[in-house]
């Protein structure tokens, strides 16, 4: 993603993030203009953990115990920027978004904005899921 102020705090819906073809290669790109990054879902904590593990992924915020809604607006009252900035790919995010006082940006435009490559179909993201990263 281009221009804009680097006093941003970037959140990413779990499920955008497994769209990547590569969601590690993406936060390393995106450390260099924001501050804060982090993943937000509805599902369990040991699933964003199991998820950001296996893609070796360094988060400064996950949503923990918490709805989607309570962890965004708690993480802009922990972590203080110009900008937030929520990636996802649906409607329900947006509106999440724009009911938290977030940025959205949709996956897809933010992909082709920062030159990140959208993984061909989700057979190849289950694929790399299911594959054990602790064999020699």
């Amino acid at each position: 993603m281009d221009g804009g102020s680097g006093d941003m705090t970037l959140a990413f819906e779990l499920e955008a993030l497994k769209d990547l073809q590569a969601p590690d290669s993406v936060f390393t790109d995106a450390r260099q203009w924001t501050n804060y990054i982090g993943v937000i879902s509805d599902k369990p904590t040991y699933v964003v953990t199991n998820f950001t593990r296996k893609h070796r992924i360094r988060q400064d915020f996950f949503s923990g115990p918490r709805t989607r809604r309570e962890s965004l607006e708690n993480i802009q009252d922990q972590f203080k920027s110009d900008r937030y900035v929520f990636v996802g790919t649906t409607d329900e995010d947006e509106q999440l978004a724009e009911e938290t006082g977030w940025e959205y940006v949709d996956l897809d435009v933010a992909a082709e904005s920062a030159g990140w490559e959208i993984a061909e179909d989700e057979q190849t993201v289950e694929m790399e899921e299911d594959t054990r990263d602790d064999w020699p």
